[in-house]
Parts: C-alpha cells; sequence; structure tokens
C-alpha cells in the first residue's frame, strides 16, 4: 500500500491530509514530536514511505516556544530521515509565506525549512518547500488556526465579530493545501488556487452565508472559493442548526414542501426507494454539498466525524419534514427503520462525475 509518513498528523492541515488522503487510498503514517518523539518509531515510520511530510509547527506561543518549536521538530524529524535505510524519495514541508516577513515565527519557519532540506539533499530526497498562505477549512481551532475558523464560530454562535486590523489576505481551503502536499495537485498550480480577500469582505462573506443558512437556504455556491467557504462556516452550525425544518402544507388534495432553495451553481436532485431495514451511504465528501429529506417513511441518517467515534444521529419522518445537511468530511448514511417503503430525496451542488466523484467510502 501506498503511504506517506507525516508529522503533525494530528493538528488541523494533519487533520484534513488524512481526510483528503483516504480518497486514494494511501496511509498515513504518524511521527510524533516534540516530547513524544521516538527515534526508533520515527525511522520506521520513515522507512520505505513514498512521501514524507513535515507538517508539525508552533505558530502561537511565546517568541521563545515559537522558535524552540519549529526548530527542534525539524531537527527531529531531520534526525529521523538521515537514520532511515530506505528514505522516501521525496520530502515536502509545509511552510508559510510568514517564512519572508522577518517576524520571529517567519524566521523559525525558514530556520526549519533549512534543516529539513539539508536532512532531504543527505539522504538524495527530492525536497519541496511549499510556502502556504493563511488556511481555512472545516473544523479549524477559532482563536487559533485562523481568522476565518474564528469568524464561522462566533456568527454561529449568535455573535458578531469585530474588526480591528483590516488588511488583504491570502487564502487557501485546507483540502487544496491537501492536494498539493500529496503531489495529487502540482505545487506551480499554487497561485491560481489562492484567493484575496480583506478582512472585512471575508466577514460579510460568511455573514451572508450564516443570513441565507438561517433560512435553510444555500448561497451563491458556483464559485469554488464561496463553497469551500460555506462548507468551512456550515462545520460550525453542525449540529446545533440540524435538522433544517421545512414547512408542509397539506390540505384534502395532499401535501407540499420546499426542498431546497439554492442561490447559484449547478446542482443535481435524486430519488430513492429503500426497503426496511437497510442501509445507503457509507461514504463521506471532501468538497461537495449534500442535503437529504425523507419525503414517506422513518429513517434514522447517522454522521461521524472523520478520525473519531463521534457520531450524530437524526430521526426523521415524511409526516413532519426535516432536512439533513451532511458536513464534510464526515461520514454518513440513511437506514430505513420504519415498517414500509422509504422516500428519499437527495441534492447536491454539483453534477456527479464519474471521473471525480467526491464520494468515498467510508462506515459510519
Amino acid at each position: 500500500m501506498n503511504r506517506f509518513a507525516v508529522t503533525g498528523a494530528g493538528g488541523f492541515l494533519g487533520w484534513h491530509l488524512r481526510a483528503g488522503l483516504k480518497e486514494s487510498g494511501i496511509a498515513v503514517e504518524a511521527i510524533p514530536v516534540g516530547n513524544a518523539f521516538k527515534l526508533e518509531q520515527a525511522v520506521l515510520a520513515l522507512n520505505g514511505s513514498s512521501r514524507a511530510i513535515h507538517i508539525a509547527g508552533v505558530n502561537r506561543a511565546s517568541e521563545d516556544e515559537i522558535t524552540r518549536g519549529n526548530v527542534g521538530f525539524a531537527e527531529q524529524f531531520a534526525e529521523a530521515l538521515r537514520a532511515t535505510s530506505t528514505p522516501p524519495p521525496v520530502v515536502v514541508y509545509a511552510n508559510s509565506i510568514q517564512a519572508l516577513n522577518g517576524t520571529v515565527y517567519g524566521e523559525a519557519k525558514a530556520r526549519a525549512g533549512d534543516i529539513v532540506a539539508a536532512a532531504a539533499s543527505d539522504v538524495g530526497a527530492h525536497f519541496v518547500d511549499l510556502q502556504l498562505p493563511n488556511l481555512f477549512g472545516e473544523h479549524g481551532r477559532p482563536f487559533y488556526n485562523s481568522v476565518t475558523a474564528t469568524f464561522s464560530h462566533l456568527i454561529a454562535t449568535g455573535e458578531t465579530p469585530t474588526v480591528e486590523n483590516d488588511k488583504l489576505l491570502k487564502l487557501l481551503h485546507v483540502q487544496n493545501a491537501v492536494d498539493l502536499l500529496s503531489g495529487t495537485s502540482p505545487i506551480d498550480t499554487l497561485p491560481a488556487l489562492e484567493r484575496e480577500e480583506t478582512v472585512t469582505g471575508l466577514l460579510r462573506r460568511i455573514q451572508i452565508y450564516a443570513e441565507f443558512y438561517e433560512r435553510g437556504e444555500v448561497p451563491d455556491v458556483s464559485d469554488v472559493f464561496d463553497r469551500d467557504l460555506f462548507n468551512t462556516y456550515r462545520s460550525f452550525t453542525f449540529p446545533s442548526q440540524t435538522p433544517i425544518k421545512l414547512t408542509r402544507h397539506a390540505d384534502p388534495r395532499g401535501s407540499f414542501f420546499e426542498i431546497i432553495r439554492s442561490h447559484g451553481g449547478p446542482g443535481q436532485s435524486s430519488f430513492s426507494t429503500t426497503v426496511p431495514g437497510v442501509t445507503r451511504g457509507d461514504h463521506f465528501h471532501r468538497r461537495k454539498i449534500e442535503r437529504f429529506t425523507v419525503l414517506q417513511g422513518h429513517a434514522r441518517i447517522s454522521l461521524r466525524r472523520l478520525f473519531t467515534d463521534e457520531v450524530v444521529s437524526f430521526e426523521v419522518c415524511g409526516d413532519a419534514p426535516n432536512a439533513i445537511d451532511m458536513p464534510t468530511m464526515w461520514a454518513h448514511n440513511i437506514t430505513n427503520i420504519g415498517n414500509e417503503l422509504l422516500f428519499t430525496s437527495f441534492w447536491t451542488n454539483d453534477i456527479f462525475d464519474p471521473e471525480n466523484p467526491d464520494t468515498i467510502a467510508e462506515v459510519v
């Protein structure tokens, strides 16, 4: 099996890397650093791997901790790399554009890069220095990972963020960073994947998403940046704002309710029947927005965040319709728990492409 050795696998970028690599079936062998570092364990992870990715770092701490952390982690990684009998042919360093700005953090990242580059050269590996901009994405840590995570958290909890230092940001969705780190996307495509936005512009975008989503509507996601940013915001609303209650109108003729209002971009609607006791799904999406709506019958919809045992379930029925939106990077399924045929509507924000299905098998 193709295998990557990775430091920082438990962090924000590392978690997304593991999620993204599931699509291509690449296993991740974690290399703990810092106090948890063990040379023998690190060498075992690196030996025979097809790619080594150094992500681990410190970005919010005292100046001394930032320097010691970033440099120390790189030295541990380099020591293990040099001790490996069959080193990986490619070594990738998750650097930062701040490596050039002269700050303590930037200088620490630059020094760490030099350490990793020297070790890669010593073992004959191709070294890739990926200077990443501000990353945003699902399940970021508010007040730590990014301003996007902070804004999304505050708005989702009913607070009103303020901007104290407006400036232009270079932004990159973390799943795009994953594709760059893994080699799925060439490094020279980074400029095309980045977007520039001011802090106030970023805040306004998220506020607009929230206004639509509070009504159960999907904003214009025809632009992939809006799609990724909306998915990021959605991750902070789940499960507190789920399910989405739909208004059912009934009279002697029958009943009627709206399933979704989408304000821009492609979309695809599907319909299925499921016999009692049967489960559908057991997969997750990296970027796709998907909505389940039970039209008739009784169902249990279950979701599990990747790499955790955290499962959230909802029981829904066609007589009191609710919509359940699937967060990205959560495995999900639907089970007919009734005694009759289950009718379910599915909506996604894109047209299914068999060459790029963004539907990765994963049991809830």
